[in-house]
Order: structure tokens, then sequence, then C-alpha cells
């Protein structure tokens, strides 16, 4: 099961259903399945404060994973600060919509064994983002 929740925040104007559902094929082409996701929507005051309080950073980030996956079963809870999404889009001069689900499917990719930290993986991690969003395109387009 996949939820979404905001706090302190507007939810955002994503079709849960097919977003679920996006998700799930990104997972099954990795070998997994979705057991229980939860996505919170916040700001990034809020992001900052679970930075600090569960991983000891004292830093804005767009998304924190955490993975409580259980075998090919992926579970895991994602906070995701729309107000740092939002930045980035304008930053990189993307649609806010596409830098949006990129990052709904970047803590996915975690869940699924997809790292970016070591050498050559943060554009393995590109790659991967860039292949799930094109199927999410071509499925909006049917």
């Amino acid at each position: 099961m996949i939820t979404y929740s905001a706090e302190e925040v507007t939810f955002p104007k994503i079709r849960r259903r097919d977003t679920s559902a996006w998700i799930r094929r990104v997972a099954a082409g990795y070998g997994r399945r979705v057991g229980e996701v939860g996505y919170l929507f916040c700001n990034d005051e809020k992001i900052l404060e679970v930075n600090r309080q569960y991983l000891g950073h004292d830093y804005y980030t767009d998304i924190i994973t955490f993975d409580y996956d259980e075998g090919d079963i992926i579970n895991g809870d994602l906070v995701i600060s729309l107000d740092t999404v939002r930045s980035n889009a304008e930053l990189f001069g993307k649609p806010y919509d596409e830098e949006l689900h990129r990052v709904i499917i970047h803590g996915i990719l975690h869940l699924c064994g997809q790292n970016d930290k070591g050498p050559g993986e943060r554009e393995q991690m590109e790659a991967a983002e860039n292949k799930a969003l094109a199927m999410l395109t071509a499925e909006n387009k049917k």
C-alpha cells in the first residue's frame, strides 16, 4: 500500500492512483514488489527537522528515504520538501511537476537498491530516474 500525506504544505497536484501504479511498475523492473510505502510532503523547515533528528545532518534536502525493505518487498517512509523541489525545478530549468515526480521516484529507486553517493552512482541514478520518468510520460499519453 502506498500512502500520501502532507504536513504544513498544500498537497501537491499528483494523481495518486496513477502515481502508485507507476511506482509499482518501476519497482517491478527491479524485481521488487511494493509493500508499505508512505510519502510525507512537507516544507523545508520540517525536512530540516527530520534530517537533524534522524540522520544528524544539518542541511536542507529534497528527499529523505527511510528504508525498511524485507527481501524483494520495498517498504519505507519518504519525506519530500516541496520547497526544495520547487527551488530545484527553478535552478535546473525544469517544470515543477517533472521535478516532483523525479524526486518521488528517486526515493523508490533507493528502496530498489540504487545508490547515488559513490563514484559513477549519481550518473546511474540519473539514468534510472530518466527511464522511470519516460515510463510515466508514455503512460500519460495513452
